[in-house]
């Protein structure tokens, strides 16, 4: 049985992380925002599709149930979460709109 990952990330631990970027201890992947929200987006479809797989292995009478409600469980937090970071990025937007020139 696969397990979802969890992450929490604080503040401090974000700021150390992009200094130890910043002076080189840690390789950085490169590419900028635009490359990591293209891995992000790629990561979001790939789980998708793998979660439409383990249904429709499912549907066809093999696989194991545990696997297809993790799979779609994983699946569902995927998509809240694109839903809430596009939700930011349109207020940040319509903030950055409404400021006085």
């Amino acid at each position: 049985m696969s397990t979802i990952p969890t992450v929490v990330v604080t503040p401090s631990s974000a700021a150390d992380a992009y200094g130890r970027v910043d002076r080189g201890e840690m390789p950085s992947a490169g590419g900028g925002f635009g490359a990591t929200l293209q891995r992000a987006l790629e990561s979001a479809v790939q789980t998708g599709h793998t979660a439409d797989a383990k249904a429709m292995q499912a549907i066809a009478g093999g696989g194991n149930l545990t696997d297809v409600v993790t799979a779609l469980s994983q699946a569902e937090l995927t998509l809240q979460t694109a839903s809430v970071v596009r939700d930011r990025v349109v207020q940040a937007y319509q903030n950055i709109i409404r400021m006085p020139i």
